[in-house]
């Protein structure tokens, strides 16, 4: 390619500065090295510094004494673990006090209806439950309305909630009726958010409830002005019942204190390279009963800056995106995996596809110098669309709540080119015990120790992992781990040890720079027939990579000898997966197909393979399933986590036949 037909093409306004650092060079060298050469020879030359790292990321933690092999951050100068960043932020009223001050009253919450911008309310308007709670010493209990009207009914029971907000009429009915029937005696105020008729008052004085709306307990509170009783950092804060993949859920009883202490050690791992400012604004689409989103919500209020929902529906959070532009984007794997579909689906020639897995794998080459941006060629040329379809100004992202696929992580940390951590931990540790550093942008991992965990590893034996080969169940311990579950002390010492320590439930292994890796899960495992070992969620997120499916389920016994499946592929990649495989039709007839089963067990088995899965860890046969596992149908928990009893009852028919086919 001559100079002249390069300066030709770079004909874009925003492509200025390429165009001056063309013009320099040779007519010779254009044609020696090509277009594509002197543009990576231009992005080399003109790379911007990488950050410094907050510690050396060969060791990210250390080591503790005690003989546990318990690590902690290497953040911190001692074994004494954080508990709180500010001096005078203790508990979470201090929290969003603090934010009133630093944002000078600015805006706080913003909502929006259809096709129309966010209206925003400020921080001393917002007398909303939560903070209300805090604000008196009162303890928050969530209540999924996915939770079903058995397990509300045990909640309420189980916590002795006298007062429940409903933002809907009808969830104010569903918990009438249950009084009504003499299942919950100490419920006696309900509080609604939207409109109503007085039928609801009527009803609720028939059975000794008082029902008000939410504008007149607003008034009640100007008529009968009350000073803040402010908690103490040793009270409870929330009592989250888990939504369980099994019996009934359970209540974690979070203080305020495991709650700053959480968003402190957020805020301490990135505040050499991020804290927020009352010009962030958060995008709030996961759900509040969800400890990871309480968290996020908890350090960006500490720091006056602005949270915006969602409309309520999933399908509209890209307009939600480009409307709000976020610069705070909390998201979840599944969400992750779609993002990235959606992207390679789009694709839809091989040069394009060429084009994006060159253009990931040089910033790719940039994050593994450490340099984090959005502002090179490659995101004038290949990204921006990427990073618009987010509202276009993304400073940081988080994802935990379930593992994501290394690949998938790192294609969008190049392609969204902001600050992208990855973090694990469950209610029980409030939201998060490990989190990846700054600097560190590499993927099959989730970060070291949080500045306010301990985190050992403890053998297992059964599973052949011992903690003396850096291998073994997961145990955290700190000013984030919970108190226990309410009123249940068998499945508290089920979780919280004689010495403090949290037993996770998952296996982890210490790679040699000190991050955690998670390797397996405890909880689930079963034998098969001859006696091996089976971590099916371990084997399920490995056939997630499977560009063909969304979802699936993965089901052995201990009287059969192999694994079965049931996979529901996506009905937005299935389609264009199929047709590469020579095959057409619509996403009902092909999930009929039994080519393009055979296909689909071929490739997950490939997977499989390249994962490392062993010859007994891989499915033998699958039923190829058209509708996805959701909320809805009860066949995921609140969290997306998949309930294991429910999923197998749903389709024993179709697992019976999958093993007596295998005897014919």
């Amino acid at each position: 390619m001559q100079a002249h037909e390069l300066l030709r093409y770079l004909r874009m306004p925003e492509l200025g500065d390429v165009r001056q650092y063309v013009r320099t060079l040779p007519t010779n060298t254009l044609m020696g090295f090509g277009a594509f050469a002197a543009l990576t020879t231009y992005w080399y030359a003109t790379r911007p510094k990488a950050l410094k790292p907050p510690c050396d990321l060969a060791m990210q933690s250390v080591e503790v004494e005690g003989g546990e092999h318990a690590r902690r951050s290497s953040l911190l100068n001692s074994d004494e673990l954080l508990i709180y960043y500010y001096d005078d932020v203790r508990t979470v009223y201090d929290l969003f006090q603090r934010g009133v001050q630093v944002s000078n009253n600015g805006p706080c919450l913003g909502v929006r209806k259809p096709n129309e911008p966010y209206e925003w309310i400020s921080y001393k308007e917002w007398v909303i439950i939560e903070q209300g709670c805090y604000a008196f010493s009162m303890v928050v209990v969530p209540l999924y309305d996915t939770l079903g009207n058995e397990a509300i009914t045990y909640i309420v029971n189980k916590a002795d909630l006298s007062l429940v907000f409903c933002d809907k009429p009808d969830k104010a009915k569903l918990l009438l009726t249950s009084v009504e029937k003499g299942e919950t005696p100490i419920l006696n105020t309900i509080v609604i958010m939207e409109s109503f008729g007085m039928d609801l008052v009527e009803r609720g004085k028939k059975c000794g409830v008082e029902v008000f709306s939410m504008r007149e307990i607003e008034e009640l509170g100007r008529m009968h002005r009350q000073k803040p009783m402010p908690p103490k950092p040793e009270d409870l804060a929330v009592i989250c019942f888990t939504s369980g993949t099994t019996g009934n859920p359970k209540g974690a009883m979070i203080t305020h204190q495991n709650i700053v202490s959480n968003a402190s050690a957020f805020v301490k791992t990135t505040e050499k390279t991020f804290i927020p400012c009352s010009d962030d604004v958060l995008i709030s689409f996961l759900p509040l009963a969800h400890m990871f989103e309480r968290i996020v919500e908890c350090v960006v209020l500490c720091h006056g800056a602005r949270i915006g929902f969602f409309q309520g529906d999933i399908r509209l959070l890209m307009d939600d995106l480009k409307t709000l532009q976020p610069t705070i984007f909390p998201v979840v794997p599944r969400l992750l995996n779609r993002m990235f579909d959606k992207i390679f689906g789009q694709a839809d020639t091989s040069l394009k596809r060429w084009l994006l897995d060159f253009a990931s794998k040089r910033k790719e080459a940039e994050l593994r110098s450490g340099i984090v941006r959005n502002n090179s060629f490659w995101d004038k040329v290949i990204f921006r669309k990427i990073q618009a379809s987010l509202g276009g100004k993304v400073r940081l992202m988080v994802t935990g709540a379930a593992p994501v696929s290394a690949s998938v992580l790192t294609f969008l940390r190049t392609a969204l080119g902001c600050q992208f951590y990855e973090g694990y931990g469950q209610t029980e540790c409030t939201a998060g015990c490990s989190l990846s550093l700054p600097g560190d942008w590499t993927a099959g991992h989730v970060g070291a120790p949080m500045p306010c965990s301990l985190i050992k590893l403890a053998d297992v034996q059964e599973m052949n992992y011992l903690a003396a080969k850096g291998e073994g169940e997961v145990c955290v311990k700190g000013p984030n781990v919970f108190r226990g579950y309410l009123k249940d002390p068998e499945k508290t010492t089920e979780a919280l040890d004689k010495d403090g320590w949290l037993h996770t439930g998952d296996i982890g292994k210490w790679l040699p720079n000190g991050t955690l890796k998670i390797i397996d899960r405890k909880k689930h495992i079963f034998k098969l027939a001859q006696g091996e070992y089976i971590a099916p969620e371990k084997i399920e997120n490995v056939y997630m990579r499977c560009e063909a499916l969304a979802q699936v389920f993965v089901h052995g016994e201990s009287l059969q000898a192999f694994l079965v499946a049931i996979v529901v592929p996506d009905p937005e990649t299935l389609r264009n997966w199929a047709k590469k495989k020579g095959f057409e039709g619509s996403y009902e007839e092909l999930c009929r197909n039994k080519e393009v089963k055979k296909h689909i067990l071929q490739d997950m088995v490939r997977v499989g393979k390249e994962s490392g899965l062993k010859s007994f860890e891989q499915v033998k046969d699958i039923v190829v399933h058209t509708e996805m596992f959701s909320i809805e149908n009860g066949l995921l928990t609140p969290t997306l986590k998949a309930k294991r009893p429910e999923l197998r009852k749903y389709f024993q028919s179709q697992i019976d036949e999958l093993y007596a086919n295998a005897k014919m």
